[in-house]
This record gives C-alpha cells, structure tokens and sequence, in this order.
C-alpha cells in the first residue's frame, strides 16, 4: 500500500490478467438498454480505445469501471480488485476524466488540484509540489491561480487530466480526452499517455477523434448499441483492406494507368482530382506505388484514405441511434 492510498484494500484476485477487464455488463435506465453482456479488457502498459457511435454505451460502461454507476450484471476487475464491493480500493487506483470538468467553476487551478490530492489521502506536505508538477505537465501554470469558469474548453480538458492523475494512478479512464484541445495539446496529450502506457498504466481511451487514436492506441474495443462487437489491436487494423488516396499531376494519365494496371478505383474525397482504390496491404501499396511511376504517372499523393481503426469502425457500418 502507498502512502497515499487508502487503508481499505484487496488482495488482488490472482485469476485475473493484469489490468482491467470487464465480463457479460449489462446496465438499463428502464426500459433503455444502455450495456448489453458487454465484454472489455485493457491490459496494464498499453492504450486501449473505445470506439463506437453516440448512444452506443461508452460512457456506461466508463462510468461503470469508474465504480461510479453499478452494473446490473456481470463483473469488473480493476488491477485484480472488484470496484462494486470494495469501491474505494478501485478507486485509489483509478483515475477518472469525465468529457467535462464538472462543478468547479469557483475554485482556481491550484485549488482543484490541491484539493483532489487531499480527497486521495496525499501527505499535505507532499501536495504543493504535485500540484505544481501537474500543472507544468499540462501547460497550465500561468493560469494556475485562475477561476475555472475563465478557462476555456481545452483548458478546462487539460486541467481534468491533472486532476485525474493527482494520486499517480494505475488505470486511466478518459472519456473524449481531446475535445477542444488544439493542434500541440492533442499533440502534448498522445506524448502523456504514451508516456503514461510505458510506465505500465492501464490506459483506456473513448474518442470519436480516430485519427487521434491510431497515433495513441495499441489496441481497440469496437462497441455498438450497447455490445461489444470487436476487439483489435492497432497492426491488426492496419493489416487489414484500405482505402489508399491517389493523386497525380496529370488525372487523366493516372486513370489510364490504373485501367492497365487493372485496379478499380472511384472518385476520391480527400482532395479534388484524387481517385480512391482498394489495397490489401502495406506491401500491395507498395507495390501499385511503384507500378504506377513505372508507367510513367507523376504521383504527387499516395496515402491512405483514412486511419487504420477508422477503416475498422467505417467497415462496420454500425447504426446510428
């Protein structure tokens, strides 16, 4: 036990793999099945995504590990210990980024931190000093004495990070971490949680962000209509079939090309004059790359049309609610 944390443990359960793992959750709101049997794990020293529509349970189910909402059925092991019997254990290992700051808006920076490490049983003499490495850790220490209302959305996201981690947690719960962040604090968050995944974190990410997510993640949970429908690591989403864009300096020869080459290619949607075309893997794109400046085509763009777990969630063609 850490200094810190409270004096209520468990002895972690040895049957269960490091890290956190959710089996069979089911949570309705009456008649409104929000989890449905759902099935996760995110494993210790790793980033795991959770990808799926509005309305398809991702905050239930982080509410739930959070141990914040009680799951109607199944079970939940943080790092080994059950959060719906022994919640305040699982949750002096956990920390919680909720997709808003919450009411806090009267209270400075400093003050809400300062005051999460006391909720967490921080030594007082120990509480400045993480404080002010919080707030360098999250750029916000030249508005470390302002009103959280003053702040603005991202900063209000950043300072919901640092008060997640006041008490050094093993696993990490965000939910849509990088909304209204911009271009370098999406940027410094990826450098966190990679970071954060290296010291041997359980790092649990929901985002509609997917091109963030395949910079972050190592692997993903696809979850729709309040079940679980697919997990994946991040290589197995790029093994897969992609969309590559194509662009050239002369369309017409590009397309001439492509028709001797016998590849199928449409319209693309990235940029005007692109073409789109199917591709199985990194070594196949290799190859039509080559194939196609062998033929003489001036290719000024060869990338893929989307992210790798954004090929995943499109080929799904998951229902919106």
């Amino acid at each position: 036990m850490t200094e810190h944390q409270p004096a209520e443990q468990d002895s972690p359960r040895q049957d269960q793999p490091p890290g956190l793992t959710a089996t069979g959750l089911s949570r309705s709101f009456g008649s409104v099945h929000a989890v449905v049997h759902m099935d996760l794990h995110a494993p210790a020293g790793q980033v795991t995504a959770l990808i799926g529509p509005n309305g398809a349970g991702k905050t239930t189910l982080l509410l739930m590990l959070a141990s914040l909402l009680a799951p109607d059925a199944g079970t939940i092991s943080v790092m080994g210990i059950d959060p719906v019997t022994n919640p305040s254990a699982a949750r002096a290992k956990i920390g919680w980024m909720p997709d808003t700051l919450g009411v806090w808006d009267a209270l400075t920076a400093r003050e809400i931190l300062t005051t999460m490490g006391k909720f967490y049983h921080l030594p007082a003499a120990q509480i400045p000093a993480r404080v002010q490495e919080l707030l360098e850790l999250v750029n916000l220490t030249s508005l470390a004495d302002q009103k959280a209302r003053v702040l603005s959305r991202g900063q209000q996201q950043r300072l919901s990070l640092a008060r997640a981690l006041i008490h050094d947690p093993e696993v990490l719960l965000l939910d849509e971490p990088a909304s209204g962040l911009d271009p370098g604090s999406r940027v410094a968050l990826r450098s966190i949680l990679r970071t954060l995944a290296g010291r041997g974190k359980v790092v649990l990410v929901s985002s509609h962000v997917l091109a963030e997510l395949d910079e972050i993640a190592d692997g993903a949970v696809f979850v729709n209509q309040g079940r679980s429908v697919l997990a994946q690591s991040v290589d197995q989403a790029a093994g897969q079939w992609r969309r590559y864009s194509i662009a050239a300096l002369d369309p017409a020869v590009l397309a001439g090309a492509l028709e001797t080459l016998g590849v199928a290619f449409a319209a693309g949607t990235s940029r005007r004059d692109s073409v789109s075309v199917s591709v199985g893997t990194e070594a196949d794109a290799a190859r039509l790359l080559r194939d196609l400046v062998q033929a003489g085509v001036d290719v000024s763009s060869f990338a893929p049309a989307t992210g790798a777990l954004e090929e995943t969630y499109m080929s799904m063609k998951v229902e919106q609610p």
